[in-house]
């Protein structure tokens, strides 16, 4: 019985996690159990029951000299914006970061005030590279929204929180190809108290990421995020090195899935995290793209918990890539 009910539990996670990469080809068509629309300039009738809307700019109209603020300050004219409690930001700009949708936000906070869910950068390869993203400073949308819950980037280019505190926010996605370093010490300076998952795409050094091993020792530690149950430092090419870094830590205690998918964990990784024994409690475990052998695979699945080791790659040359990078 046990079993069946992680299982049950951990289907969405399972479907969820696998499709992570493909969100990057693709734009989203379900967000929080909703279908996704596309908002259209001066509609009047949209259905936010059963729909969440993302507002975007496509190439006509950023070349015929449209805007993302004016944008969502048509869709926040509508009648029963207030109902909206769910929000996507599709594609803003070819060139420029996303300080006009942060203003825009910040200053229709009022109509927005039931915001609980929020995606800035739902945006695909096919409109701009990851590490083209370009980002800015996300803390005024925390301030501005004491309700929200759920808050998922994508690009890390310019990238910042000046002030990282909020006392509702349950789930913090960040997905990059290079995660620049101030952004993990902002993490770590963090007031989240009520953070359930933290998700970090860490990247290569050669977009953006320049972090070390140990600046993630106080997220890997026990304590920074009491309520945490969900960790995924992944997309790395020190994936090992926090497998070892995990492996020693209380934190995995406390979670119930661990995803450490996307980068380039190998057998050394994989050992330690066999060596302690609270992995066994994990509902969920996440390896996806990775570089073990078949025997330390076997040897995870003896773990008797859910686990997904899809994607496995092979070194090219002596070289081992991570999935998201430029």
């Amino acid at each position: 019985m046990k079993w069946l009910y992680i299982c049950q539990k951990n289907l969405f996670n399972l479907k969820t996690l696998k499709s992570l990469v493909t969100m990057v080809h693709d734009n989203l068509e379900i967000f929080n159990g909703k279908f996704v629309s596309d908002f259209i300039p001066n509609e009047t009738q949209v259905d936010f029951t059963n729909h969440t809307y993302r507002l975007r700019l496509d190439f006509d109209s950023i070349e015929n000299g449209s805007t993302i603020d004016e944008l969502i300050h048509s869709f926040a004219q509508l009648p029963n914006i207030h109902q909206c409690q769910e929000l996507i930001i599709g594609q803003w700009s070819f060139d420029s970061g996303s300080e006009g949708v942060v203003n825009a936000l910040v200053n229709l906070k009022e109509g927005f005030k039931n915001l609980k869910t929020l995606f800035i950068g739902d945006i695909t390869y096919e409109e701009q590279e990851i590490s083209w993203i370009q980002q800015s400073d996300l803390s005024p949308i925390l301030a501005a929204y004491p309700n929200l819950e759920l808050l998922q980037i994508r690009g890390g280019t310019s990238l910042s929180f000046s002030n990282l505190k909020h006392d509702n926010l349950k789930s913090l996605i960040i997905q990059t190809g290079g995660l620049p370093p101030n952004v993990i010490e902002e993490i770590n300076n963090s007031h989240l108290p009520n953070l359930e998952k933290l998700e970090l795409w860490l990247g290569d050094e050669n977009y953006g990421f320049e972090s070390k091993i140990e600046d993630l020792d106080i997220i890997i530690n026990a304590g920074k995020f009491p309520k945490l149950t969900y960790l995924g430092l992944k997309n790395s090419f020190l994936q090992d090195e926090i497998a070892i870094k995990i492996s020693q830590s209380r934190i995995l205690g406390q979670l119930h899935t661990l995803d450490l998918s996307m980068g380039t964990l190998t057998d050394l990784g994989a050992n330690a995290l066999l060596r302690n024994p609270a992995i066994s409690n994990l509902h969920f475990l996440n390896l996806d793209h990775h570089y073990m052998s078949d025997e330390m695979m076997e040897q995870i699945k003896s773990l008797g918990i859910p686990v997904s080791m899809n994607d496995r790659e092979v070194e090219d040359d002596g070289y081992r890539y991570i999935e998201v990078s430029e």
